[in-house]
């Protein structure tokens, strides 16, 4: 999953870079950070196709996703309406809102009718956030104090989803949460004190593959497993309210296990933060408080170890661990018999953990050891994420593909993208590398930055990418690099570099340096000279470059030469002409 948050990211950086700069002219009052957060899961949630705007899409996104992983909802109730507002405007000016779309008067007018309602939810966050800063004391599954540690582990290399979406599908606990969604049905009546009837409670532990519990009181009291995989189904979507007091299974809820990858992993991420009803569920409330977090406690020590620990030696260090945090907390650990037990049933059930060579006596598990499947390390590094805390996770080299080591390679220091790169390379024949690192380039046009990586990287494969670099011949945004390589490879036939090449690329250089910061783009410019770089504004306005526009926009912004800035002004306007 991890893997498909960067993909999409990646995607949108360019996008989301353009909007920026377009927004200093377009939109000064609008907050551009905005849209980060709404862009990147509009395109995971509702659309394949970052141009493919619907109303419909608009509203959840607004309305269900936002409230669920929105970092600052002061700054998002004052502005996020806003900047979606300037982006989507953006999209369309620039013509990038895809056919198919919703028009821009139809999104903004969904934009106003959400208005109120989600700047409702997000002082509700506020006031919650409030609530909880006030109370906060921390329990066993905050992960802050681990915060220099986990900063300091070696990589961590995550699987590829294929691994991950085929162990997520054998997860016994989403087939449980599936099965009590389809015994629902629809339209189910629920109870205001409980939600079932005793009757219909002995109906779903039947459906699910629980026994009935002994107990002398109501059963819906004794059996907590099937409410948490109750919330579960909510989580993961199976179930939702309906009418009056009914709830009901969604209509794809019998499709699980789902064929698409994708799709498997989005629902076990939306199940993820289960982790909590893994902790252990005591009568008194403040004994219940004293274990909070004890699920994921375990988890992070278990990362922390690089995902094995022995159980005995785990049980004693967070049995301290709660007697430290709580003065009820050595009291709440004897009070629970064993509280690792819920902890482990639920991130086995939930395909998170093993466990290996432990024996049972007297209901409790002693010796073996706890470990990490690839899947539990894959949400324990999200929710680490969550946490707002560093770690270095990485696809695994031999799983990744050549977009994906560009775009990691841009975010790592020299030494480090250096490494990645040798690794990948080690797995392939030079010209196969080259071949995929010049496709993964030729993906989006508009990524500057990811092309003059790939291009830097084949340059240094000699001979061997010839037949790769004249496959890129055919690619407008390869063809300078190509052509320039080519040449000085001396391969015969091969087309000399043109002036509108070195253009290109001088304009990828601008876009990537305008990438970052406005210091590093007025000192870029400063480099060339005033004198040369009117010469340059006078002719690179023709060049059908994504950024073109973007960056003449720019240069005639901060220059601080007025007749520099002047003469960019002239080639925006040509350039507009144009198109």
């Amino acid at each position: 999953m991890t893997d498909r948050i960067e993909v999409a990211a990646t995607e949108l950086r360019p996008l989301l870079e353009e909007f920026i700069m377009w927004a200093r002219a377009n939109a000064p009052d609008s907050d551009p950070e905005l849209v980060g957060p709404a862009a990147l899961w509009h395109r995971l949630a509702f659309s394949q196709d970052l141009g493919t705007w619907k109303r419909a899409d608009l509203r959840n996104l607004l309305l269900d996703r936002m409230p669920k992983v929105v970092e600052d909802p002061d700054s998002a109730a004052d502005g996020m309406l806003p900047a979606v507002d300037a982006y989507l405007t953006f999209l369309s000016q620039t013509g990038r809102l895809a056919t198919g779309s919703d028009s821009l008067a139809e999104l903004q007018a969904e934009l106003d009718d959400v208005e109120d309602e989600f700047v409702e939810l997000m002082e509700d966050l506020l006031d919650d956030t409030e609530g909880d800063d006030e109370d906060e004391t921390g329990d066993l599954g905050d992960f802050e104090p681990f915060a220099d540690e986990l900063a300091d582990l070696p990589t961590i290399r995550l699987r590829p989803d294929t691994e991950l979406a085929a162990a997520a599908r054998e997860v016994p606990l989403i087939a449980k949460a599936r099965d009590l969604a389809l015994w629902v049905g629809s339209g189910r009546r629920v109870g205001e004190d409980t939600l079932l009837s005793d009757a219909e409670v002995e109906e779903a532990l039947t459906a699910i593959g629980l026994p009935r519990p002994q107990t002398d009181g109501p059963l819906a009291e004794a059996v907590p497993m099937l409410w948490n995989i109750w919330n579960l189904a909510v989580d993961l979507e199976f179930l939702e309210p309906g009418d009056g007091d009914t709830v009901a299974v969604q209509d794809d809820t019998s499709e699980w296990p789902f064929d698409d990858d994708e799709d498997v992993l989005e629902a076990w991420m939306l199940g993820l933060h289960s982790v909590d009803y893994g902790d252990p569920e005591l009568a008194d409330d403040d004994l219940a408080m004293a274990l909070a977090g004890l699920t994921r406690g375990l988890l992070v020590r278990l990362l922390l170890a690089g995902g094995t620990r022995d159980l005995d030696g785990l049980r004693q260090e967070l049995a301290e661990a709660a007697a430290d945090l709580d003065e009820l907390g050595a009291d709440a650990w004897e009070a629970a018999g064993d509280p690792l037990t819920p902890v482990i049933d639920w991130l086995v059930g939930y395909g998170m953990i093993t466990v290996e060579g432990a024996a049972i006596v007297d209901g409790v598990a002693t010796g073996g050891t706890l470990a990490l499947t690839p899947l539990g390390t894959e949400g324990v590094v999200h929710l680490v994420d969550d946490a707002d805390i560093e770690v270095d996770a990485r696809p695994a080299i031999e799983s990744m593909s050549a977009h994906e080591l560009l775009a990691l390679s841009a975010e790592l220091p020299e030494e480090e993208a250096d490494a990645e790169f040798a690794a990948w390379m080690r797995l392939r024949e030079p010209g196969r590398a080259a071949e995929e690192l010049l496709e993964a380039a030729a993906e989006d046009e508009s990524d500057a930055l990811i092309r003059v990586q790939a291009a830097s990287v084949v340059g240094t494969l000699g001979e061997a990418a010839v037949p790769a670099w004249q496959e890129a011949l055919k690619q407008a945004s390869l063809r300078p690099y190509a052509a320039t390589h080519l040449s000085q490879l001396g391969v015969e036939g091969a087309p000399e570099p043109t002036q509108d090449d070195t253009h290109w690329l001088i304009l990828d250089m601008w876009t990537i340096s305008a990438g970052l910061g406005r210091a590093e783009f007025v000192g870029s410019l400063r480099d060339i000279g005033p004198e040369l770089l009117n010469n340059l504004l006078e002719v690179i306005w023709k060049i059908p470059h994504a950024h073109v526009e973007e960056l003449l926009d720019l240069i005639s912004q901060v220059h601080p030469d007025k007749q520099v800035a002047k003469a960019a002004r002239r080639a925006l306007f040509k350039a507009r002409s144009q198109t």
